[in-house]
């Protein structure tokens, strides 16, 4: 509603035209004391999601964001309450694309979501075949993703949110578990099939629940935990009879997961104005910061003696760089539309969204590998998956519930 009312008041022609009902100090202080640093659009575009956040267009001087937004609210009410010849001055924005179609966009975003996770997975685990380096490859994926950020800003789209340092304090615990996390997922891909790395990382949740009941003290209901028992079951089930397990996938995947966990945790005390798409291209840049030294001292020896040698032999000097630039790209770009994509949606749809995607990955991972899978190890993933979509499904209900009852 703020952003609909701050694009009509934007579209107010001149300050004569405005009631003189409307007092000058108002008028000061929504329109002296700031200055539009970004334009709503007929809606967001494909790759940047929805456009920043109302409180982001206007840089703010000494008056706070919700000083500034109320005038600005009163600007563009005033004259339709003093009288329908000043309403007519204020033209309101024509409905976009966006606006006037926002089931189907949602739905092509979930889409975009998929194809885009799948193709990763797929690319990333043919590079491990020839290119058993998760660390540098870690990198590679952050170095194409920053690149795209920096490019992106530079040409506006989105506008570059700016940095202090109290906002840098509370993202660097945020950015130092995303990497390590991403970096372990990596290796566990890089060491087993691509279905088991995710139906191990399907135990996401447990380590979350246990995270908010130890760690925040919130108290997680026992049908919670009982949703639980059967991804754990599950989980158990595939790694006992999984034909490419290891303990190096298998305990990266677990690292991975209390990474994730511990990134979420601090994401809830880092809560910020900031929109989504800012903050994970921050979270970026500080990730490949963390991720470049360990990839030089484990792997940098063995790259530049027979590492980069050995992968362009086998694939070339083209394909090696090609695939390199392209799954840094599905990398960021699918992370980026996740989040996009999930600010779109309620609690439940994002759960619904989650599970499915997994099983997409899972099921076209194992299509395009050809992986053999014993029965025990089938039956353990689809418990698994079905155990992640209970404990979704409740949790998201349980979330709507304390919001309708926070709105009563």
């Amino acid at each position: 509603m703020e952003s609909r009312l701050l694009s009509r008041a934007s579209t107010i022609t001149g300050f004569p035209q405005l009631r003189p009902k409307l007092s000058r100090e108002s008028v000061n202080v929504s329109f002296a004391s700031s200055k539009p640093i970004g334009a709503l659009g007929g809606g967001g575009n494909l790759i940047w999601g929805r456009q920043l956040r109302p409180a982001l267009l206007l840089e703010s001087s000494s008056v706070s964001k919700r000083e500034i937004l109320k005038p600005v609210s009163a600007a563009a009410s005033s004259p339709a309450e003093g009288g329908s010849d000043s309403a007519g001055d204020a033209k309101i924005a024509p409905v976009g694309f966006f606006e006037k179609y926002p089931a189907l966009v949602t739905g092509f975003f979930f889409f975009m979501w998929y194809f885009l996770n799948v193709i990763f997975n797929i690319l990333n685990k043919k590079i491990y075949n020839y290119f058993p380096y998760p660390y540098f490859v870690s990198v590679i994926h952050l170095f194409v993703g920053v690149v795209y950020c920096l490019v992106s800003w530079a040409v506006g789209l989105p506008k570059r949110a700016p940095m202090d340092s109290n906002l840098l304090k509370l993202l660097i615990p945020v950015a130092v578990c995303h990497a390590l996390g991403h970096v372990t997922s990596n290796v566990s891909f890089a060491a087993v099939a691509v279905s088991f790395t995710h139906t191990i990382k399907a135990l996401e949740p447990f380590f979350n629940a246990a995270a908010s009941q130890f760690i925040l003290g919130q108290s997680i209901p026992f049908t919670l935990w009982l949703s639980l028992a059967p991804v754990v079951i599950g989980v158990s089930m595939a790694s006992l009879t999984e034909l490419s397990f290891n303990w190096t996938g298998f305990i990266s995947a677990m690292i991975s997961n209390i990474s994730f966990t511990y990134r979420s945790i601090y994401s809830k005390k880092a809560m910020t104005d900031m929109d989504s798409t800012n903050v994970y291209a921050y979270i970026s840049i500080i990730a490949l910061f963390v991720c470049i030294p360990p990839a030089i001292i484990l792997e940098g020896p063995q790259l530049i003696k027979h590492g980069f040698g050995d992968a362009i032999a086998k694939v070339g000097m083209t394909k090696f760089i090609s695939d390199l630039f392209w799954v840094g790209m599905f990398y960021h770009l699918y992370n980026q539309l996740a989040t996009n994509t999930l600010e779109r949606v309620a609690p439940l749809t994002h759960a619904v969204g989650n599970v499915l995607k997994r099983v997409f990955v899972i099921g076209f991972s194992i299509l395009i590998f050809g992986n053999k899978i014993s029965t025990q190890t089938g039956i353990g993933t689809v418990i698994a998956i079905a155990g992640v979509a209970i404990y979704s499904f409740i949790k998201a209900r349980m979330e709507e519930e304390k919001r309708q009852m926070k709105a009563a």
